[in-house]
């Protein structure tokens, strides 16, 4: 790789940069640590990177201090981790600063993790990007040796959404006149998902089939070399089928075969790994279910609801689902459960909250066995609040001398 390339690249970065229009996320850093960003395609990382070092000049940091590499600049396209080097001996031939690395998409270059570890031990601040959950693989985990933070930077919240919509959240928003925007835009953003940038996007389910298609022939397809896209395919509108339901592998191969595609269960496995790792979907475990059928019989969600619409004719009660389980995911991680046992609540913390997602609550039989499967579960496993969140409905419900909030889900995406 040509020094003097890669000389190019810090010298524009560092004159593009400072001018770029950002808009604030709300993470925080450690200002010592060096972190490893990772999440979906196109949620936010670059960006992100974008304001740490607008803030570190804003702090009074030269911007000939920073060095960024995005490893997807196609003129970086041919380096190998033998290249690394020429990355920081570029940049001293430049300067004479200490710099600070920021390095984009670097999973691209196979073996990278040694040289992300040796600078770390070297003294350097280092933030990483990265597409896949690999980054976060215990095998990384020992190569980087607790060298790095990690954080995942999703699409949007819903607060964050309005944020960059210019509306700004107050506590007593539910009796302001701006509540007619918050809900209008809450319909976009229900329907359209959490990419940031999709909001200067007209044809938006466009943008939204190109980040699948990079994330599906370029993550998965291209990185793992599967023969059998078709089943893969299939299986990725399957899951989005069932959204709300709960999936069994065995259950999915036997779609996959039906339809003409012969795989066996381990496949399927792997498949749904891939899925996972590329952070297109995420899984559900039953709480009061053995180890070996929480593992076997999973509810699966994915990470936004504008890629979930691709694959629904009528996706609104899913992708409702879908909204609360990314909020809550975010919120309480690997202590998220669902809950079956002859009745099913669809989201529980242990001591923490119950949870329902109705659309609608207007059917007197639907209204019947959310509130039921409330209290059947609350009588052995007590907690502090029960929710039923709902697309547009607000009440409270007094029964058996338990309190339901009901809740727009616009509404509780703001206040939980």
């Amino acid at each position: 790789m040509e020094k003097s390339t890669i000389k190019k690249i810090i010298l524009e970065n560092q004159e593009r940069i400072p001018h770029l229009t950002v808009v604030k996320r709300s993470y925080s850093v450690e200002p010592l640590a060096n972190y490893i960003f990772t999440g979906q395609r196109r949620a936010g990382k670059t960006f992100f990177m974008y304001s740490l070092m607008q803030d570190m000049v804003k702090q009074g940091q030269s911007i000939e201090e920073i060095l960024y590499i995005n490893f997807e600049d196609e003129r970086l396209i041919g380096m190998d981790v033998g290249d690394l080097d020429s990355i920081i001996e570029s940049y001293r031939e430049l300067f004479s600063h200490k710099h600070i690395l920021f390095f984009d998409e670097i999973q691209n270059i196979t073996g990278w993790q040694k040289f992300a570890r040796r600078l770390a031990d070297s003294g350097f601040q280092i933030y990483i990007t990265g597409s896949n959950s690999e980054m976060l693989s215990n095998e990384m985990a020992s190569t980087l040796g607790g060298r790095f933070m990690v954080m995942e930077i999703g699409t949007l919240s819903f607060k964050e959404y309005l944020n960059f919509n210019g509306v700004d959240i107050s506590d007593n928003i539910g009796f302001s006149p701006d509540r007619f925007e918050v809900i209008r835009l809450f319909d976009k953003y229900f329907a359209e998902g959490g990419f940031p940038e999709l909001l200067k996007f007209n044809e938006k389910k466009e943008y939204l089939s190109s980040i699948f298609q990079k994330v599906f022939l370029g993550d998965i397809i291209a990185r793992y070399q599967l023969r059998n896209p078709q089943a893969l395919r299939l299986l990725i509108k399957k899951l989005a089928e069932s959204t709300m339901d709960v999936v069994s592998y065995s259950r999915m191969r036997n779609i996959i075969v039906s339809a003409g595609f012969p795989v066996g269960t381990n496949t399927v496995i792997e498949y749904i790994n891939f899925l996972e790792n590329s952070f297109l979907i995420n899984t559900l475990l039953n709480s009061n279910a053995k180890i070996s059928i929480r593992e076997s019989k999973k509810k699966y969600y994915f990470r936004d609801n504008g890629i979930l619409s691709l694959f629904l004719i009528e996706p609104a009660s899913f992708q409702l689902e879908t909204l609360v389980f990314n909020h809550l995911r975010l919120n309480y991680g690997s202590n998220l459960f669902y809950f079956r046992n002859g009745f099913e609540v669809d989201f529980f913390v242990p001591g923490e909250e119950l949870i329902q997602v109705c659309y609608s609550l207007e059917e007197p039989a639907t209204r019947k066995r959310e509130i039921s499967s409330l209290h059947k579960v609350y009588d052995k496993n007590p907690v502090k609040r029960l929710t039923i969140v709902t697309y547009s409905t607000e009440e409270i419900i007094n029964e058996n001398g338990m309190e339901i909030k009901v809740m727009p889900a616009w509404r509780w995406l703001l206040e939980s």
